[in-house]
């Protein structure tokens, strides 16, 4: 291979050179997109967050990490997401890429993120090193006549009639803070896994852009904007913590429906949405997978939220030789809603014990049972809220219980998804 210089980008670096690099990859920039790109570019490379490659001096590939906050069973944690990895064409094939994560996924580490997200164009790649499907970006469409008039609360649920809807008004840069606050209880109440929140340069930047129309009251906010020539509207976002927020938001887009034809909304898999049409109109129209890689095993354990009536006790081998401070033996224990990761000493693997409505796995079945041993790509999936089962069978997990499997599913249980694209 051509000698390649791996390094991060600095301030006196030919920032058109990265913008004709990204170009080549991705296809050509609107004016505005590349305004974009290069402000966000300058910010990552202040943070020592953009790396490039460099073969005779010339660039030949880059790829950057922008800092996140991404939500795992309600609970916030930092997030290293992945983004503008590229290699030039004339360069594809000889390794570069592969140098180049494996270098972006040490800075990433060096940085303290337990997790690390991206959108991948191709995978094998990201699977090498340990990144592996975790959840998908979700679209979904209905009728804007079909949003004049919601559901109203079940009476058998006990709910009662919906209260008073709160007053409403429109988000300004100013209110990135408010905004970020309300996203944030959003997540925590809905006991989320996978959607981001940001610092709040972007979420002001966001707000500014002339063509969003943004909407806050004090326990939810909306996003949204036209689309096909003004005949859709596009919703990025909403998001609620009460009922009456989620109606007075939904009602402020509803307002619409004069004039658009169909509302596209980003949308959770389980979004109250679902529940609140009168027909079958609201249709998922498309799913974005994005992959996941746990950087800090103990401290994604750690950081993590999990069901407070699970608990168990088990012991976990861990493969991942990309990141070896993941890899070894370790006792994984969950109580009470958090979760630890223990090493263990060479040779030392403690016993089995269950306890979350699935029964108790017996000493004797613990004592012949291998232990539940995963790569860095199954454990990825597993604390994403995949099944042990479809892990096995992919050959993504090996050993353990059926007892303690069930348990494990039930600590782990999440559909992940995220409304964010970057």
């Amino acid at each position: 291979m051509t000698d390649v210089e791996i390094r991060p980008l600095t301030p006196d670096d030919d920032m058109d050179a990265q913008v004709d690099l990204g170009q080549r990859a991705f296809g050509v920039m609107s004016p505005a997109q590349r305004a974009n790109w290069t402000h966000v570019a300058a910010i990552r490379i202040g943070q020592g967050a953009f790396l490039g490659a460099f073969v005779a001096g010339r660039p030949a590939g880059a790829a950057l990490f922008h800092d996140m906050r991404q939500w795992w069973g309600g609970r916030p944690m930092p997030s290293a997401g992945v983004a503008s990895v590229k290699v030039a064409p004339e360069h594809r094939g000889k390794g570069i890429g592969r140098l180049l994560m494996t270098a972006l996924l040490d800075r990433i580490a060096e940085r303290g993120y337990p997790v690390s997200s991206l959108y991948p164009a191709t995978v094998p790649l990201y699977r090498s090193l340990g990144w592996e499907l975790a959840g998908g970006r979700y679209m979904a469409a209905v009728p804007a006549r079909s949003l004049r008039t919601l559901l109203a609360p079940d009476p058998a649920s006990g709910a009662g009639a919906a209260r008073e809807l709160p007053d409403i008004r429109r988000a300004a840069p100013a209110d990135a803070a408010a905004v970020n606050e309300v996203i944030a209880r959003s997540h925590e109440s809905a006991r989320d896994s996978g959607p981001l929140t940001w610092d709040l340069g972007p979420h002001a930047r966001w707000l500014a852009r002339e063509d969003m129309y943004a909407y806050l009251t004090d326990d939810g906010f909306a996003a949204y904007r036209w689309a096909n020539d003004n005949e859709d509207l596009f919703v990025e976002r909403v998001h609620a913590a009460t009922p009456a927020a989620l109606r007075a938001l939904w009602q402020v887009i509803a307002s619409h429906s004069s004039t658009a034809e169909t509302v596209r909304v980003r949308i959770a898999p389980a979004d109250p949405l679902w529940w609140l049409t009168h027909e079958r109109d609201l249709t998922g129209t498309s799913r974005r997978m994005w992959m996941l890689r746990v950087v800090d095993a103990p401290a994604a354990i750690a950081a993590r939220g999990f069901p407070p009536g699970v608990a168990l006790t088990i012991p976990l081998i861990i493969r991942d030789t990309n990141r070896l401070t993941n890899h070894g033996r370790w006792t994984l224990t969950v109580s009470e809603g958090t979760g630890t990761l223990i090493p263990n000493e060479p040779g030392f693997l403690p016993s089995t014990t269950v306890s979350a409505r699935t029964g108790h796995a017996s000493p004797a079945d613990s004592e012949r049972a291998a232990p539940l041993t995963l790569g860095a790509r199954g454990l990825a999936a597993l604390y994403a809220g995949t099944p042990l089962a479809p892990l096995r069978l992919a050959g993504l997990a090996s050993g353990g219980t059926p007892e303690a499997d069930a348990a494990i599913d039930a600590g782990f249980a999440a559909t992940a998804y995220m409304v964010d694209d970057f």
